[in-house]
């Protein structure tokens, strides 16, 4: 079964469901379940690497015990499945016991079902959605690897749903991202504001490649950190990192907001944080106060932006994707912000992305802003990615590949001023540039036809003349309808 039929299946079983209500639901059904079968897999992989491993989860509870049809008529099935679920399965995984001593794999089966619930009400459509989950088998190594690319049909289809805050990042930006950063075994990498794990899983995915020794396993499982406020992404997350190896994912359910960033010390910091952060949403008052006074913003963009900065280590590095309106912001939030940034770290590196990136999801125009924390600003490049030759936009079928930053990687090892037509691709301002220009980091963005401005008479009397013009060949083309169509 392919990949995006494998997701299909599932779903269009599900439509038959009276007690399932749109894609949304659909999507949560689906990943709890996957997130079972997944953990149980990890499971058998901790029985063989420890002779007194003991799971936290019931017996009558684990995937093996109540999932698995072997055939013999004796799968639970319609109610009784029905029952099993939501009586004795979700019950008892809501409340399993922990303590101090509690292992994070333990504790994120917990937090996992804590939010969640069983939507089926037929339990024969339950027992076939089980079925198809339980076909796939990780000791394959493409059904394994294969989960990413599920996952990433999961996630696009719950963008699809309309689930606003979970924003897809195309894999080749976050590649990109993780690529230039290089991050290394023994560093600790943060996303604030992680969704399913994009980010976190391109770093993994260098990281594997570092691996040599047994002791560099230790390092590669522990070298990741992410925080996710919503439950759904969260989940998909930590079931995500289970199946690249990480044993115990240091991923944490809650809000990046919710501590004051002046209370964090060194063990709060980062050598390396990658991410993109969400925009376009805003937080109360009470979370604002959390922040000093003159980064007291409401936009959730602008306090990532603080949050990163009180969590970026000495000498660490970070690649954080903003918005356009991040770099023209002149606001006093905005301003303080850039004035931070610039004054206390060195934003050595603008990347302006080419619209669409992130169609059909949003049309915002976004950037890579790559820092470290070495010193202040004396210097900022900025590059343009333009839209490849013969692509107009990008889309679901046509997205962005990591080709597709080639140029700007080879222009990144050996940087050099670039114009073309009249317009800077890539140039080098100085920190004065920048605070002349009033902190306005709009720059080597796409080149705009400058416009015309008319008198307002002229003015009005060419919208009039355009709209005559347009009118005329409206009319003209109609009158053409009708004459094939014998229309008086």
């Amino acid at each position: 079964m392919s990949l995006n039929n494998f997701v299909k299946s599932i779903q269009d079983i599900m439509r038959n469901d009276a007690g399932v209500n749109g894609d949304a639901q659909r999507i949560e059904q689906m990943t709890w379940i996957l997130f079972l079968k997944i953990y149980d897999y990890q499971e058998e992989n901790w029985e063989f690497d420890e002779d007194d491993y003991k799971s936290i989860i019931p017996e009558e509870l684990r995937w093996r015990n109540w999932a698995v049809d072997n055939k013999d008529g004796k799968a639970l099935t319609g109610v009784d499945l029905l029952d099993f679920v939501n009586n004795k399965l979700f019950p008892g995984l809501k409340n399993l016991e922990l303590n101090e001593n509690s292992k994070r794999n333990e504790i994120i089966v917990k937090e996992v079902f804590e939010d969640n619930n069983n939507y089926m009400k037929d339990g024969v459509l339950l027992r076939q959605v089980v079925n198809v989950i339980d076909e796939l088998d990780f000791e394959d190594y493409s059904d394994k690897h294969a989960f990413g690319e599920i996952y990433e049909t999961i996630l696009k289809d719950l963008q699809s749903a309309g689930n606003a805050g979970e924003f897809y990042t195309p894999r080749a930006v976050t590649d990109f991202m993780a690529i230039m950063l290089d991050p290394q075994l023994g560093e600790r990498v943060a996303d604030f504001a992680c969704g399913t794990g994009g980010f976190l899983t391109s770093v993994l995915k260098l990281l594997e490649g570092k691996v040599v020794e047994k002791e560099d396993r230790y390092l590669y499982r522990d070298s990741i950190f992410g925080i996710e406020k919503k439950a759904l992404p969260y989940m998909l997350c930590v079931t995500n990192m289970l199946l690249h190896d990480v044993d115990n994912p240091n991923i944490v359910h809650g809000n990046s907001f919710d501590r004051n960033v002046r209370d964090y010390t060194e063990e709060d910091k980062y050598d390396v944080v990658i991410m993109n952060p969400p925009y376009g949403g805003s937080e109360k008052k009470s979370v604002q106060n959390n922040f000093p006074k003159d980064l007291r913003s409401s936009e959730t963009a602008d306090l990532f932006m603080s949050v990163i900065m009180y969590r970026l280590k000495k000498d660490g590095r970070a690649a954080v994707i903003l918005p356009d309106g991040f770099l023209f912001g002149t606001d006093n939030i905005k301003v303080s912000i850039k004035k931070k940034l610039l004054g206390e770290f060195n934003l050595h590196t603008i990347i302006r992305l080419p619209p669409s990136v992130f169609a059909p999801y949003t049309s915002i125009t976004t950037n890579i802003l790559f820092f470290d924390n070495t010193h202040p600003t004396e210097e900022t490049w900025f590059y343009r990615v333009d839209m490849p030759e013969g692509y107009k936009h990008f889309s679901k079928t046509k997205p962005m590949k990591l080709e597709h930053f080639d140029d700007a990687t080879e222009w990144w090892v050996d940087r050099e001023p670039i114009e073309i037509d009249g317009f800077d691709k890539a140039r080098k301002y100085t920190i004065q540039e920048i605070i002349d220009n009033d902190y306005n980091l709009d720059l080597c963005g796409i080149p705009h036809e400058e416009e015309e401005i008319l008198p307002p008479r002229e003015l009005i009397a060419q919208y009039q003349e355009e709209r005559a013009r347009l009118n005329a060949e409206i009319d003209k083309t109609l009158d053409e309808i009708k004459m094939i169509l014998d229309i008086e």
